[in-house]
């Protein structure tokens, strides 16, 4: 018989509604049945595409014994992270204060008043390897539930007291300069793998927002190393196992220091952040191959993980068929059959197929040296080559498709969302992609559309239904996709459904005595401590996504409480962003555009002059990481209050286009026609 996951939304829930562990939803109903019975919770948190999440369930969760154990002694509870990242944050922090260490599955016993005790991550069945059995586990949580009770509960006090002075964060009066900026470089600079790129060594992570920062620091002084950091990690990030190079797309990290083995998941914000860095290496060195990844990246989310209503999937699992990497990797024979003898033998010298095998018995695509080396060692022409290899891919992608596919999680979130509708928009204007921009729009659309109660964002949506008060992330990653949208449509009801969201996050989530933002509404279901997220994980922060949209919005519209309020946030993380800046590339980000000099950049023209479309073209294909951008034709059918400060008394004789350049709403002189934009922006600012 099925548990009470039976009737959930979330992929992952659903897997587990026929393990014989007696599952319940986080809600009332389980945790009033924990207090009337007075029994221990325990709390298993993880997510779909998490390997080791599926590994526990298989030896634990559908093992009878430990099932019996379970119903017997607890009340079981399952959550998946994506959902309730606010669980997730808060109770992660308790099992790193109780073990050092964090991760998931994530496994925590609560009293019945949801405060922790005890937690770890995975355990096997049975004791091995040093390791402690989920068997063993539980008899010694029992053991101490029953036996030890008042000991178990003062721990669980002394540990809650600590989990909420933790989200009580201080606002800083901190020096907010470009002495953050250069401390930051510098730690990655120290950091820097010199023979493989990134950041560190095994296992490795992309570290997306670093290398952003990386660019805009190179911007502002050109320091050629800094490009060359880059420029190496986009590099061989491309060329490694990490990439799909069949279908585009990245996994989620590299399990050695040279990403040729990925963990095979691939997660949405992943991609969207890996986009906006590919771009803005593109923007700043005209290298083809960046653009190439953006595009065969946002066309693998396009075709694989994008709804028909017009939201975007979370992510795609690891496994298939039981086993890792199976869907993703080959064998020479396996090449050889769908591309023929010589064809395949090509293929496999190029992309390192061989009977040597590179994963497990089996090869991951990687392109150990450059197409224009192998071309040499082939002795081919490299255009030619190239032409071999684009059909070749095409065929093994179609033979792959065949293939039992990896599990995929199809629900909707908003904060993810909004990273790929902010992505997708900067590559549909930089790349002069339509489509791009449609999808982003769709998107958007879907999103102001399908997931809102009473004017309230709703966090998340599967087939039909959204659910879940939205979080500060959902908030500030969509308001920041809007202000994207903006700039790179030029319709200004994004502007209105962007002030919309902040004017919210600053009613509801805001800390108007520390600075900066919790993660929770003021009205949302009481946990046992309301935090704060100060620090990048494998997202953006809330707060930096929050600091960014108050920024850019604040620009553009002149609300100096939207500045003020960025301020304050920026101040709060300063402390974070001198000691730990690996863990605050956003908020770098951030900074970056507040020490400025940031400039609002304002076109005015005729939509049928030529040149007005070729200057809008100008603008939305540079590199202006410290600006904004607003636009005003002669057709803007819809105007926006918020705007009519910025386009104050700015006029286009003749239908010419004319370039405002202003910082603070202090312009200066008009450049008038093309010519004279293309000077203004080529002019040292």
């Amino acid at each position: 018989m099925p548990n009470h996951l039976a009737h959930e939304t979330s992929p992952y829930l659903l897997q587990h509604k026929d393990n014989p562990v007696d599952w319940h939803p986080w809600g009332d109903a389980a945790i009033e049945r924990a207090r009337r019975e007075q029994k221990p919770i325990f709390l298993s948190i993880g997510y779909s595409a998490c390997h080791w999440c599926h590994v526990m369930e298989h030896e634990s969760f559908e093992n009878e014994s430990i099932a019996r154990l379970l119903n017997e002694n607890f009340v079981s509870i399952k959550v998946d992270r994506e959902e309730r990242p606010d669980l997730d944050q808060i109770y992660m922090n308790a099992v790193q204060m109780l073990t050092g260490r964090g991760g998931w599955p994530m496994s925590v016993f609560l009293t019945p008043e949801l405060k922790p005790f005890y937690g770890g991550t995975y355990w096997p069945p049975r004791g091995s390897q040093g390791m402690p059995g989920f068997d063993q586990v539980l008899g010694a949580v029992v053991d101490a539930w029953q036996n030890r009770r008042d000991q178990a509960l003062a721990g669980a006090e002394q540990l809650t007291a600590e989990l909420q002075r933790v989200g009580k964060v201080e606002g800083s009066h901190a020096d907010l300069s470009l002495d953050l900026i250069d401390g930051a470089v510098g730690q990655l600079r120290r950091a820097f793998d010199q023979t493989y790129g990134g950041f560190g060594s095994a296992p490795k992570f992309p570290h997306p927002m670093d290398l952003q920062l990386l660019v805009a620091a190179y911007s502002r002084n050109i320091q050629p190393a800094l490009l060359d950091m880059v420029r190496l990690t986009l590099d061989r990030m491309a060329a490694g196992g990490i990439y799909d190079h069949l279908a585009g797309g990245f996994a989620r990290y590299s399990v050695d220091a040279r990403w040729l083995v990925p963990h095979f998941e691939k997660m949405l914000y992943d991609n969207a952040l890996l986009v906006r860095a590919y771009l803005d290496a593109y923007l700043v060195t005209g290298e083809a191959n960046y653009a190439r990844v953006v595009r065969e990246t946002l066309d693998y989310v396009l075709r694989d993980m994008t709804d028909p209503a017009g939201g975007f999937y979370s992510t795609e699992d690891a496994d298939s068929e039981g086993e890792e990497g199976l869907f993703y990797t080959w064998t020479p024979d396996e090449i050889e059959a769908v591309l023929g003898e010589e064809p395949g033998t090509t293929f496999g010298r190029v992309f390192d197929v061989s009977d040597t095998c590179n994963f497990e018995g089996r090869n991951i695509l990687n392109l150990p040296k450059t197409i224009e080396q192998c071309a040499k060692i082939l002795n081919r022409e490299p255009g030619e080559l190239v032409n071999e290899l684009t059909e070749s891919k095409a065929a093994l992608f179609a033979a792959r498709e065949k293939r039992v596919r990896p599990g995929r999680d199809d629900k909707v979130i908003v904060a993810w969302n909004g990273l790929m509708i902010d992505a997708l928009a900067r590559a549909g204007a930089a790349l002069d992609e339509p489509r791009y921009l449609a999808a982003a729009e769709s998107a958007a659309g879907f999103i102001l559309e399908r997931m809102r109660r009473t004017g309230r964002l709703l966090h998340t949506w599967r087939d039909g239904t959204a659910k879940l008060d939205a979080y500060l992330d959902d908030y500030a990653a969509l308001a920041n996709s809007l202000v994207t949208l903006y700039e790179t449509s030029f319709n200004e009801r994004y502007i209105n459904e962007a002030c919309s969201l902040l004017d919210i996050g600053l009613a509801k989530f805001a800390d108007s005595d520390g600075g900066g933002f919790y993660y929770t509404a003021d009205d949302h279901e009481q946990l046992i401590a309301r935090t704060k997220e100060l620090t990048d994980s494998s997202t953006p922060s809330g707060n930096a996504l929050a600091a960014t949209a108050l920024l850019r919005l604040g620009k553009l519209t002149g609300r100096r409480d939207y500045l003020d309020a960025a301020e304050k946030t920026l101040a709060a993380t300063a402390p974070i962003m001198a000691q730990a800046p690996t863990a605050a590339g956003q908020m770098l980000l951030a900074l970056d555009l507040y020490l400025g000099p940031t400039f609002e950049l304002v076109l005015v023209g005729d939509a049928k002059n030529g040149d007005t479309q070729t200057a809008t073209a100008a603008l939305r294909q540079r590199y202006l990481p410290r600006s904004v951008l607003a636009v005003r034709l002669n057709d803007t059918a819809h105007r926006s209050a918020q705007l009519e400060e910025l386009f104050a008394g700015k006029t286009s004789p003749d239908g010419q286009p004319v370039l405002y350049v202003c910082q603070n709403f202090a312009c200066q002189e008009p450049a008038v026609g093309l010519d004279a934009i293309r000077a203004r922006l080529d002019a040292p600012k």
